[in-house]
């Protein structure tokens, strides 16, 4: 299994595109690789709001060269892809359609879309019609369309497999994240539902303790939940505290590595 970052976790180091922060976007793989030992990148659309393609690719050239790929783009803002009038529902389309080539543009193997949609049978067909349009734009890019858990239609773990079974393909899954499963109330079942169709998983860290427990749940305990359904793709370490990221987030990849290796053993 690869441990990788989620570049959401170094929000706070990377400020904005003008360079105002502590850490440029296009240093994160270089930093990633060097500094916290992770092989890859999960990369938020908000962390990307007014780059162009020239941008993107100096970002895939910077990934290339520190071995520490793009591998997934994550649309962090919901999209609008059930609403019932389609006039309303294109312009979303196109963005997700735009998405997908700047996924392609930036090296990602997957793009990730949260879905805002109510809980109901007329939302749940507008989304499979919408999105299995959008499958040949994904196939076309060589992408995996990979849905993570929302408020709504696909926060239930069944709903959402139910979603992705309806759509069909081998380019669709799912990307769960430690946080989501944690706030189903029972995180083991809600990962070993998700697990088997995911191709990426956040590893959502909240922080530790002073005993170097991690806060709301056992990380250990979710490792070795989706370990036994099989899952051996991405686990992205996505720091959502406000203290100092760096020292949390090498805590968090000792401890996750630990679990896997003890696993495997």
């Amino acid at each position: 299994m690869l441990l990788t970052l989620s570049t959401r976790s170094l929000q706070s180091l990377c400020g904005s595109k003008n360079g105002d922060g502590a850490l440029d976007m296009l240093d994160v793989p270089k930093f990633a690789m060097n500094e916290l030992q992770l092989r890859g990148l999960s990369v938020p659309t908000s962390m990307l709001v007014g780059w162009s393609i020239s941008d993107l690719d100096r970002l895939r050239d910077r990934a290339d060269k520190a071995a520490c790929p793009c591998l997934i783009m994550l649309e962090d803002t919901p999209t609008k892809l059930a609403v019932t009038d389609a006039s309303k529902a294109e312009p979303t389309i196109e963005r997700v359609r735009m998405l997908a080539m700047a996924a392609n543009r930036l090296g990602c193997n997957s793009l990730g879309l949260t879905i805002e949609a109510d809980d109901s049978e007329e939302s749940f067909d507008l989304l499979v019609e919408r999105l299995r349009d959008l499958m040949s734009d994904f196939e076309r890019h060589e992408l995996n369309m990979l849905l993570a858990p929302h408020t709504g239609l696909t926060f239930c773990p069944d709903r959402l497999t139910e979603l992705i079974k309806r759509i069909g393909g081998f380019r669709i899954g799912s990307l769960p994240s430690f946080s989501h499963a944690a706030e189903t109330g029972d995180a083991v079942a809600t990962l070993r539902k998700l697990a088997p169709y995911a191709g990426a998983i956040h590893a959502s860290i909240q922080g530790f303790s002073k005993a170097g427990k991690h806060e709301g749940y056992d990380l250990t305990e979710l490792v070795l939940a989706i370990r036994s359904v099989g899952f051996l793709n991405t686990l992205a370490i996505e720091y959502l505290g406000k203290k100092d990221p760096v020292a949390t987030i090498e805590q968090a990849r000792i401890m996750l590595q630990d679990a896997l290796d003890s696993e495997m053993e």
